[in-house]
């Protein structure tokens, strides 16, 4: 289906990957990782449209025939009025019309030849997409993402998740040889999020996905690509063999790197011997032999074992350093709250945030969410009051709210304070921008790459209480979890908007449960139960933690030099892997 050899694509002289080669094979499901800014989104329009990119390398499409493509953003042409059943009868309506239109035209072509070969290629496509069936597949894909009592109403009525859900039906049903779907889970709820596992599992042709999802990751996916470092490495197998596959392979290099050491020292020391004994004795078989021994050493060094699949990039990322106050405070209070648009979405909720407390915002896509939290900060309602001890700070899922596209990320933090470049390169080391990077405009970053800017800009603030949007959308596994552990050293208050079962189940001691236009307060252990029940394997997701523990482990037992211990936990880890497969 594809083939690739030495591919390399950069900007500006700098290559994103470079000499990579991998291939994909006809109804494999094949998931892409990487740390943010590595290149998957460039890579994956590459395939799509390799036209369009002057790379080098080898790029062989073979039987892919059209390909489909599902953007992380929903856009459904303008056509909000249209009814969900009829928005995916399109496309058959329309092959319907053509079909009918070139039968006119053989009445009285010229060319007949040309109009008949035109007449089989829509026969064909159509038995591709098997249309002659196309309502009964509509309403089986509705059914298997539990849309199906959504077919009559108008998209517009639908939320953003229910409407990312039925473009990907669209896409699906178009059968086409290679679908394309980048961040397909964005913002998606916990019930959408498993329709889309049930669409991708499904699903019966050749997929490639772009996603972070921990859950999809788990379940959906039975071949890796991970791009990092400039570099593709292909694994075949569920994400959790990988991820155990990566840590003994860090055992593996360590131990292989200090026998390379312990090589590099003997030889260094005997070539510091001999340039010492060749200064004393101008003789030329010492000279020879000095020579023969630096071109070993360095021949010692050039070979050292890199990893780039293993030393991954993962930011340090930090909040505000605030001192935590011995009895809660008040922050923020809610009174009375109501919500609407075209309909009620909140009415009447009232709700305070103290001090120190983590609480997040969940429920379903279209309960108001978002809206609430965008006017909490803007701070216009009477019914919302910050107390005086409160310093509130923003993150949203809308980039362009925060940053300035325009910008460079130099202009972004130079506007905030920052007076030299030094301090601009050091504060942003520790979120993965190295100091070249910094004068790249603000637009053409990935969305987790704006992420980590704003969660960088939010780190420069002095906030006590963090109004937070979606803010582990877009950002890889590895960032994820560094969002997790700095929310959960934070000293401050933070109020949090998430779909990520994760992020909210690692970070959250209150949950604010949004339904029937009401808001439901609900303790951590109690919201994890409700969703064991409703949504997700209690036994998978345990042994998920279980998992991230000893990864871990492993890795501080590694940066302790203690390879004993190392593979002790990466032995346990086994077991768990093996467990988890078996859920």
């Amino acid at each position: 289906m594809i083939n690739a050899e030495k591919l390399s694509f950069g900007f500006n002289s700098t290559y994103l990957f470079q000499n990579i080669s991998f291939t994909l094979d006809k109804d494999c499901h094949c998931v892409l990782i990487g740390s943010n800014g590595t290149g998957k989104t460039t890579l994956t329009n590459i395939i799509k449209d390799p036209d369009n990119y002057s790379f080098e390398g080898r790029l062989k499409l073979e039987g892919a025939g059209r390909i489909g493509y599902i953007s992380q953003f929903v856009d459904v042409d303008g056509e909000q009025s249209v009814t969900v059943f009829d928005y995916l009868c399109r496309d058959f309506v329309a092959l319907e019309q053509a079909i009918n239109d070139i039968c006119l035209q053989m009445e009285s072509a010229d060319d007949l030849d040309e109009v008949m070969e035109r007449y089989q290629e829509l026969l064909d496509e159509s038995s591709a997409m098997d249309a002659d069936n196309y309502e009964v597949n509509i309403r089986r894909q509705l059914k298997l993402a539990e849309l199906e009592s959504k077919e009559s109403l108008e998209l517009e009525k639908l939320s953003g998740g229910e409407l990312k859900l039925v473009q990907i039906i669209r896409q699906m049903l178009r059968r086409p040889g290679l679908l394309i779907m980048d961040e397909p889970d964005v913002f998606l709820d916990f019930d959408n999020l498993n329709g889309l596992r049930d669409l991708i599992n499904a699903y019966k042709g050749t997929l490639l996905a772009v996603t972070h999802n921990r859950y999809l990751l788990a379940h959906c996916f039975d071949r890796i690509w991970h791009l990092e470092n400039g570099d593709l490495q292909e694994f075949e197998g569920s994400f959790a063999e990988y991820s155990y596959s990566r840590m003994q392979k860090k055992i593996d290099l360590q131990l292989a790197s200090l026998s390379d050491e312990e090589e590099i020292n003997r030889v260094s020391e005997l070539v510091e011997r001999l340039r010492k004994t060749a200064s004393e004795i101008s003789e030329a078989q010492h000279g020879r032999v000095l020579k023969g021994k630096v071109s070993y050493l360095n021949r010692l060094l050039s070979r050292q074992i890199k990893a780039p699949f293993v030393e991954i990039r993962q930011p340090d990322i930090q909040l505000p350093e605030i001192e935590s106050t011995e009895e809660p405070v008040e922050l923020l209070t809610l009174e009375n709250y109501s919500l609407s648009f075209d309909e009620t979405l909140l009415e009447q909720v009232s709700f305070a945030v103290h001090s120190g407390e983590k609480v997040a915002l969940v429920g379903a896509n279209g309960t108001g969410k978002t809206s609430m939290l965008r006017e909490i900060w803007q701070n216009r309602n009477p019914a919302i009051h910050f107390s005086n001890a409160a310093v509130p700070a923003f993150f949203s899922q809308l980039h362009a709210v925060i940053l300035n596209d325009q910008n460079t990320i130099y202009d972004e933090f130079f506007a905030i304070g920052f007076e030299t470049r030094e301090q601009v390169e050091h504060h942003l080391l520790k979120y993965c921008f190295d100091p070249d990077s910094l004068g790249r405009r603000i637009s053409k970053l990935s969305g987790g790459e704006k992420n980590l800017l704003q969660l960088a800009k939010l780190a420069a603030g002095n906030a006590n209480l963090l109004l937070l949007d979606e803010p582990s959308s877009h950002l890889d596994t590895f960032a994820q979890i560094a969002l997790e552990d700095a929310i959960a050293a934070y000293k401050g208050a933070v109020l949090m908007v998430s779909h990520d079962f994760y992020t909210i189940a690692n970070c959250a001691d209150t949950i604010l449960f949004m339904e029937d236009k009401g808001i439901r307060a609900m303790s951590a252990r109690a919201f994890r139960k409700m969703i064991y029940k409703k949504h997700f394997s209690k036994d998978y997701l345990e042994l998920e933690l279980q998992m991230k523990d000893l990864e871990t482990r492993v890795a501080r037992s590694l940066e302790n030099g203690d390879c004993v211990e190392a593979q002790r936990l990466c032995d346990k880890l086994a077991e768990v892997v093996a467990q988890m497969q078996e859920n």
